[in-house]
């Protein structure tokens, strides 16, 4: 994203829904077949605060793991999985930003979990960093696939709205942040890959007050909070607005509150 619109991001607001986020790469990482042995080395994009990187070293103790992200604040809390693994491995973390990232060595699998939305023009990062995986190694991300979901469809109309398109003009992710499956399928198709794409869709039940606002504020809200943080009083109203259409969207439940989120998987593997 540009200097103007990326998100000051808050690791704690992000981990109030951390098994929710946590979830998809799980399962992302249950179609992964490394090569023979295991990967020894492994580069997670857009780690954030590091606590889901951790699970690539449960599967893989022995590997080498790098984490990458942008964001000083998702770093900072990083520092309490650095270090050896229980395999003789390790993990690190190091700041990147993958608009211009490039591969500094070899791969044996490169993984993103829910950033590559972020990151405009992603489509075209895919072959510098194929080129840097090793044969028969793996490329496989998850993003979030529900720019049309009321979640984000009403913030978007809020914040074109006479009151407050001058000051958010440009600030939110377009509807296009994600692409079509057959897109991303086909891409990677045509790199030489061997490729699995699908969607799933995770019926969330959120707890406590307004949680489906509670949750848009750790991810798809950040940019609005960071083009808001220099007016309180007009961040506050904004948050009011988008509070009660979001009631009105997603009505709480005695379970809970249900935000239905679609997301979409790839994994695309290199022949050996």
């Amino acid at each position: 994203m540009s200097a103007a619109t990326a998100p000051t991001w808050d690791p704690g607001q992000y981990l109030r829904h951390a098994e929710h986020r946590a979830r998809p790469f799980a399962d992302l990482l249950a179609r992964v077949r490394p090569p023979a042995g295991g990967p020894a080395r492994i580069a997670d994009l857009g780690c954030g605060p590091g606590n889901v990187t951790v699970q690539l070293a449960e599967r893989w103790p022995a590997a080498r793991i790098t984490g990458y992200d942008n964001s000083p604040e998702m770093l900072a809390g990083t520092a309490a999985y650095a270090g050896p693994t229980a395999g003789g491995g390790r993990l690190d973390f190091a700041e990147a930003d993958l608009t211009d990232w490039a591969p500094p060595r070899t791969y044996d699998l490169i993984v993103s979990n829910a950033a590559l939305q972020w990151v405009p023009g992603h489509l075209d990062s895919f072959g510098p960093w194929l080129d840097a995986i090793a044969p028969g190694g793996t490329f496989a991300f998850q993003v979030p696939d529900n720019t049309d979901a009321p979640l984000h469809a009403l913030m978007r109309e809020l914040a074109a709205s006479a009151r407050w398109k001058e000051r958010l003009a440009g600030v939110l992710r377009r509807e296009d942040s994600v692409h079509d499956p057959l897109v991303y399928l086909e891409r990677l198709a045509g790199l030489g890959c061997s490729v699995d794409v699908w969607q799933t869709t995770y019926m969330q039940i959120l707890h406590g007050g307004d949680a489906v606002l509670d949750w848009s504020m750790g991810t798809g809200m950040r940019p609005v909070l960071t083009a808001l943080a220099d007016d309180p009083g007009a961040r506050d109203a904004f948050v009011a607005e988008y509070r009660d259409l979001l009631r009105e969207a997603y009505p709480a439940a005695p379970h809970g509150t249900v935000l239905p989120f679609r997301r979409l998987f790839a994994v695309a593997r290199r022949p050996d």
